[in-house]
């Protein structure tokens, strides 16, 4: 599995968000997800969003994920742009 195709699916999931996804071996991935969709959730429901679009993948394909779940205006907060 590429980070692209990883990416592809995330974005799929969600309304114009901010994802970007790294890998060194295609098995462990880390992944930056910035949505609105984020907005009132604690870190757990964010990533449960994540995982969902995602599937079987998880723990298949995707041997480990990491992920930064963040609102727009928390990624601003830290200094990112879209």
């Amino acid at each position: 599995m590429q980070p692209a195709d990883i990416c592809q699916l995330i974005e799929a999931g969600f309304e114009a968000a901010i994802v970007k996804v790294e890998s060194d071996d295609n098995t462990h991935f880390g992944a930056l997800v910035v949505a609105a969709e984020f907005e009132g959730k604690r870190m757990l429901a964010r990533h449960q969003l994540v995982y969902q679009t995602l599937g079987a993948l998880v723990g298949n394909e995707i041997h480990a994920l990491s992920i930064t779940a963040l609102t727009p205006d928390e990624w601003r907060e830290q200094g990112g742009e879209a």
